[in-house]
């Protein structure tokens, strides 16, 4: 008998226990079977299925463009290639904002078409009676304050939140909304590492999710594929760490394989019927 302990399956309340214990929470995205499955058995604890696909999967300047059909799709395929982290769902940009109603049959189709556990909706006191009501409806939800990127337009830019005190205040005020509405965790982008490490040590029941917040939050998250190097080299925020450079690797196998095919080396004999 194998002596290694099967994982459990990773839930809403295995984060909650996480924050509660201490232990870092570790999230990175993914939008296909295959990535899903070597995340998922490398021991990610949750994969966030990202609207962030409009960027690093379809080309696009932005997540705006991102849609409901586009997301169950990309939901789909990971959930196929997880066992036991957490799947969840990011709603693409006015998949929810419009009404309540949107938004909790919106939210639902990720859970009853795709097979994802929870879902991520984006905005703080402006959105918690729409967060509020979905989660009364059975579906667990993540949060997602500081810079949101379905509202870029209105930030002008990526720029750091927190660092006046009006801006504080809302993070603050806002995180502690989300918490009462009942989101499992909210994931803080591109805010300051004083204020995300405040908004972490006043939430009690509500894990915090960092991207660009420093080391102070419960947990960090990455695209995965900045996080391998697969992006625009004129992509490289200050939060960025390359844990790998795939870029020159597929490029060498890609231009071998031209080589090879052009001069009759591949495929051999060998590798013929």
């Amino acid at each position: 008998m194998s002596s290694i302990k099967k994982r459990s399956k990773t839930t809403v309340q295995t984060l909650i226990r996480m924050k509660a214990r201490g232990e870092k929470i570790t999230i990175l995205t993914a939008y296909d079977y295959f990535t899903a499955r070597l995340l998922d058995q490398a021991g990610i604890d949750s994969i966030l299925v990202g609207d962030s696909a409009s960027n690093v999967i379809h080309g696009h300047q932005t997540t705006i463009p991102m849609t409901m059909d586009i997301m169950l799709a990309h939901v789909a395929a990971v959930a196929r290639g997880t066992e036991r982290a957490l799947v969840i769902a990011d709603m693409p940009f006015l998949s929810y904002q419009p009404s309540t109603e949107t938004a909790i049959i919106n939210a639902g189709r990720f859970l009853k078409e795709a097979g994802a556990e929870a879902v991520k909706m984006e905005g703080g006191l402006e959105m918690v009676p729409t967060v509020k009501r979905v989660i009364e409806c059975g579906i667990p939800v993540m949060g997602h304050i500081g810079l949101t990127p379905q509202s870029i337009h209105r930030f002008g830019g990526p720029k750091v939140q927190g660092r006046r005190e009006r801006s504080k205040a809302y993070l603050l005020d806002s995180a502690q909304a989300l918490q009462t509405a009942g989101c499992f965790a909210i994931v803080l982008e591109l805010i300051s590492a004083e204020v995300a490490s405040e908004i972490t040590g006043s939430l009690k029941t509500t894990a915090t999710i960092g991207i660009g917040a420093g080391a102070g939050c419960d947990g960090q998250v990455l695209v995965i594929n900045d996080m391998l190097g697969l992006r625009d080299d004129s992509f490289k925020p200050k939060f960025l760490r390359e844990y790998a450079d795939l870029k020159p690797t597929i490029s060498d196998a890609v231009t071998r394989y031209i080589s090879e095919v052009r001069t009759g080396k591949y495929p051999s004999d060998d590798e013929s019927y």
